[in-house]
């Protein structure tokens, strides 16, 4: 019976994530078939880097994906990986704000930056970039998420193809993204170090201690 309940909500999480990016596609569909072939074309990155706004309605319905579908994935992981752990839903709640507040205060942090030292027009590129990568990641989470949960047996294999597969699609952001600003960013490489330390790697270290608290 636990084992029912537990993929019904599984199953429900699902297909919001699914109704979310079906929203993006109808509403936004030129940009959505840009956006698939982000990896291998820099069009959809010079295109729509220069219409993006403060509240895009299209980055926010794929970012609402992937923090569900992340989070989804992370209790699979965990589970498999590390130790079983019974679903709960407001636990599993507390994991998605936790996810979606981290990465939502992170952007609002760096475009905070960004106006103190007035180099908006750098800022918003590089979040725009960094979304559209984490986003596209997203789809990815979607499509593990389901063949994971539906699709077969989970293997520890498995979740860490979805996990290397994950990092590399991002890393190919960063990369991007360096190579954009890689004049700016050697000519003022201690700034850039201390980004790195305080806006990409310490939020992590903050979600893998709300995880070890929603987990516990």
């Amino acid at each position: 019976m636990r084992e029912f309940i537990t993929y019904e909500w599984f199953t429900l999480l699902c297909i919001t994530s699914l109704l979310f990016v079906t929203a993006a596609k109808y509403l936004f569909g030129l940009r959505f078939n840009d956006f698939l072939l982000v990896l291998g074309n820099s069009k959809y990155l010079k295109i729509y880097s220069k219409e993006q706004k403060f509240i895009d309605a299209f980055d926010g319905l794929l970012f609402a994906n992937f923090t569900i579908g992340l989070s989804i994935f992370i209790h699979i992981s965990y589970s498999h990986l590390v130790s079983p752990i019974t679903f709960d839903i407001l636990s599993f709640l507390k994991l998605l704000f936790a996810v979606s507040a981290l990465f939502l205060i992170k952007v609002l942090i760096e475009r905070l930056i960004s106006s103190l030292f007035e180099i908006d027009a750098i800022i918003d590129s590089y979040v725009f970039q960094k979304t559209t990568f984490k986003n596209f990641s997203g789809l990815v989470l979607l499509i593990a998420n389901l063949i994971l949960l539906f699709g077969l047996n989970v293997s520890n294999i498995a979740i860490c193809v979805v996990i290397i597969v994950f990092l590399l699609i991002n890393s190919i952001g960063f990369i991007t993204s360096f190579k954009n600003y890689q004049k700016l960013i050697l000519a003022n490489f201690f700034y850039f170090l201390l980004y790195l330390c305080a806006l990409e790697i310490g939020p992590y270290i903050i979600l893998y201690k709300a995880i070890k608290d929603y987990l516990a």
